[in-house]
């Protein structure tokens, strides 16, 4: 592959959902290879099911876009790339199967299918393939000790997934989470793949300590705006937009930042009112939940700091010479609070 295939053009004009097309192309060929080795054959059609599904493919495109941001090339982090989008793809199987949910990217998940014990092995698997992926980088310019400290970023990243998910579950019923408590689930739950992606990247393309290091901040700013922007599109949003019923975080009862701050500054009397709806899981009650959270500002507040991180993140990216692919990190970022869902 041409090291310079996707570094030759600016993507001023061109839309960030093409952007990530052009990188996802080489990611979905690596992935595919990967898990075509996989047997039998029920195992296989499982593995590859959310694959098929298509996805955004931001990860991996964020590792990608990093490494050559530092000088690096695509096809140095390739594999790496691939291995970040498997572990997202692994995490969103068992998710999926913890909260009982039976559709993903508008499909069947994969345990409404194959059922839970094979779900479980597709996930185990892909999360297998991934170590495999980042130990088989091989290129004249990455030195193994390079491929080492990639694998460890991205190693972190899955225990920190894990830690994030056990708070997340920590917190059903639980209405006395402090907000730095929140902040810390979601880091670890979301933000924290996210701050792999682009701190491996940079280290497999050779960048500096203090690029390494500002990239991971980049990742991990990007990715709690990412979810805190999903808690605000939840309650803002057409429901054909986001593909899913607006207000389905209040009906399932989730603790979100809006929900959060709405009940560290709601009157006892709101307090009692919102704690009922949460416990309640009923849709009527979506439109008094909303009201509740304009009261108390609480859904500007939960933009303003989606916003403020994305802010701090572009800031991040002075540590880079100016190319497209610096350019295209910007734009990843605007992305996070542009899109719809």
């Amino acid at each position: 592959m041409d090291r310079h295939k996707f570094s030759m053009e600016g993507y001023s004009n061109m839309d960030v959902l093409e952007l990530l097309k052009k990188y996802s192309t080489e990611v979905d060929r690596e992935i595919g290879k990967a898990l075509d080795t996989v047997d039998p054959e029920e195992l296989h059609d499982a593995s590859k099911h959310l694959i098929k599904a298509g996805g955004k493919k931001i990860r991996p495109s964020l590792v990608l876009l990093s490494s050559e941001a530092v000088g690096g090339s695509v096809e140095g982090a390739l594999k790496t790339a691939a291995a970040v989008e498997l572990i997202h793809t692994f995490s969103l199987i068992h998710d999926d199967i913890m909260d009982q949910d039976e559709m993903r990217r508008g499909l069947p998940s994969v345990h409404t299918i194959w059922g839970e014990p094979m779900a479980i092995l597709a996930g185990d698997i892909i999360f297998s393939l991934a170590f495999e992926l980042v130990t088989q980088t091989h290129n004249e310019d990455i030195p193994s000790k390079r491929v080492v400290e990639a694998l460890k970023t991205v190693v972190d990243a899955c225990i920190k997934i894990c830690e994030g998910q056990a708070f997340d579950m920590s917190f059903e019923g639980k209405f006395d989470v402090q907000e730095k408590e929140y902040m810390n689930m979601i880091y670890k739950k979301t933000a924290a793949l996210i701050a792999a992606a682009t701190k491996a990247g940079a280290i497999l393309g050779g960048g500096s300590e203090e690029q390494v290091k500002a990239l991971a901040e980049y990742g991990r700013l990007i990715g709690m705006a990412f979810q805190i922007q999903d808690d605000y599109l939840d309650v803002v949003s057409e429901e054909t937009a986001i593909g899913k019923p607006v207000g389905s975080d209040i009906v399932k009862g989730k603790m979100t930042l809006m929900v959060v701050h709405a009940l560290s500054k709601a009157s006892a009397e709101d307090e009692e009112v919102l704690i009922s709806i949460l416990n309640e899981n009923d849709e009527k009650n979506v439109e008094k939940a909303i009201k509740i959270f304009e009261k108390y500002g609480s859904i500007n507040y939960t933009h303003d700091i989606a916003l403020k991180n994305v802010q701090k993140a572009k800031k991040l990216l002075i540590a880079v010479e100016d190319s497209p692919s610096k350019q295209g990190l910007s734009l990843l970022a605007d992305f996070v609070l542009q899109r719809s869902h």
